[in-house]
């Protein structure tokens, strides 16, 4: 073997090298070195105020919240648009609400994520609509939200402070975004999230599908629903929708659809009705 072989293979092999350490080795030291920093003392007064129901939980789950905040802000990038200044109280607001749904479940962080864009208010956003004939029309739709497959959200900050100051009539601009997140992790936003076991999609097709057909026949008749009837669009804005009634609010959702509700206890790993108990004494750790 020549000279400039053997080069060519030091340079591909400090290549591979290189690869490596930045994709397995410094995010681990960048983890382990987020975990080990306190969490500020400025941060702790926004969670506190940001998340209402924080003071209720038990210390474990604070703990564990408080290392998923840190972890999210460190890793993910937030992007102002159309004025809006990035600071630590929109960092940890949505952080707190985002990394609400990532309580005792395996996966600590949202992978495909990237980045966080957020308004002062809606936007207006295009999107091509297609009929049964394919024939695709251009639309404009304003929003205060919108999940990307390609690793963004998108968030209206003036509807985040909304879910702030009232965390108990079932909307939360942040939890339902963030649960199609969590429903892309399967590789396709439908309704159906990855599952712990494969042996659970039977009853959650069953259950949600019963569910959803019943919101879609109740919002047809201009009925009062718990669950809002923006969920009866598609299987998708269902699971996001009734994600953001079953933390805000739990005890009519037990009641009213139990098994629902038990699905989600099951995949979500924690019971919010713990947090909302009326004599549970406050933690504010």
């Amino acid at each position: 073997m020549d000279l400039k072989s053997i080069i060519i293979l030091i340079v591909l092999w400090l290549l591979v090298v290189a690869v490596a350490v930045a994709l397995f080795v410094y995010p681990r030291y960048r983890r382990k070195k987020t975990d080990a920093t306190p969490f500020p003392a400025p941060w702790l007064q926004i969670l506190r105020r940001s998340l209402p129901i924080y003071k209720t939980m038990w210390p474990d789950q604070q703990r564990e919240l408080r290392q998923l905040i840190k972890r999210f802000v460190d890793h993910k990038q937030f992007v102002g648009c159309a004025g809006q200044v990035i600071d630590d109280e929109v960092r940890i607001t949505i952080a707190a609400h985002a990394c609400l749904l990532l309580l005792n479940r395996p996966s600590h962080e949202y992978q495909d994520l990237r980045a966080v864009l957020v308004y002062p208010s809606g936007f207006r956003v295009q999107h091509d609509k297609h009929d049964e004939f394919g024939l695709v029309t251009k639309g404009e739709h304003f929003l205060i939200g919108e999940s990307w497959s390609n690793g963004k959200v998108i968030l209206a900050w003036d509807s985040v402070q909304q879910s702030v100051h009232n965390f108990a009539d079932g909307q939360n601009v942040v939890l339902h975004e963030f649960a199609h997140q969590l429903d892309h992790e399967s590789g396709i936003t439908n309704g159906a999230p990855l599952l712990y076991n494969k042996g659970a999609y039977g009853d959650w097709a069953r259950i949600f599908s019963a569910e959803f057909l019943h919101l879609q026949h109740a919002s047809a008749a201009h009925q009062q629903t718990l669950i809002d009837a923006y969920g009866a669009s598609n299987p998708a804005e269902f699971f996001a929708v009734v994600t953001e009634t079953f933390y805000e609010r739990p005890h009519d959702m037990a009641a009213q659809h139990a098994q629902l509700f038990d699905e989600l206890k099951s995949y979500y790993r924690v019971d919010p009705r713990e947090w909302q108990a009326a004599n549970k004494p406050a933690r504010t750790h």
